[in-house]
């Protein structure tokens, strides 16, 4: 699988597959509301400033993944090994916000 990081993507596995993840717009105003962030600042600050909660995470990969070639919930992400773990997945959470809004993918 190819992803490309100047559309954003990012290679994410859930239970060991690898699937395409990008934050489209409707996945950002979608994880906006739902974290109940009141800006996409805020939530880039709350990982600039290590004070990112595991719901954080856990709602950028399932936005990632379902702006990729996922069709999966965010159920499906409660029991899962998405990257290898927590740090894994915190890993990919952040780099998903990078290939965002950074300068470089």
């Amino acid at each position: 699988m190819m992803v490309n990081p100047h559309r954003g993507e990012v290679e994410i596995s859930v239970n060991g597959k690898p699937y395409v993840a990008r934050l489209s717009l409707g996945a950002l105003a979608t994880l906006e509301a739902k974290l109940g962030a009141s800006s996409l600042t805020e939530l880039i600050e709350r990982f600039e400033e290590k004070s990112i909660r595991s719901l954080d995470v856990l709602a950028l990969i399932e936005a990632g993944l379902s702006s990729g070639n996922w069709d999966g919930t965010a159920a499906d992400l409660l029991h899962a090994d998405v990257n290898g773990g927590p740090l894994g997945a915190a890993r990919a959470a952040a780099q998903l916000l990078v290939r965002a809004f950074g300068d470089d993918a």
